[in-house]
């Protein structure tokens, strides 16, 4: 698990980012976020298989990324969702 730690600035936010290593989409996801200055936990959930299930019960979806924010989990790397939830847009 990574964590990085939010601008001073940055509103906070609880954000979790559910990652798989193999992943192309959950690096541009994470970069994102990096680039926007927001803090994260990442869980890997080729390792976290307690984290994988309950995402899939949570969510009804196997893939990754999940971006989670403020328990409002979003399928994908959808920018303008992430953006909405973050109060960016």
């Amino acid at each position: 698990m990574a964590i990085v730690s939010p601008a001073p600035t940055a509103t906070a936010h609880r954000v979790l980012v559910f990652t798989t290593p193999s992943c192309p989409w959950c690096l541009r996801a994470k970069a994102y976020l990096r680039e926007r200055r927001i803090g994260f936990r990442e869980v890997d959930v080729s390792r976290d298989i307690a984290a994988a299930r309950d995402l899939v019960r949570r969510t009804g979806q196997m893939g990754v990324p999940v971006v989670e924010i403020d328990g409002r989990p979003i399928v994908g790397f959808d920018r303008p969702a992430i953006d909405r939830l973050l109060g960016l847009a």
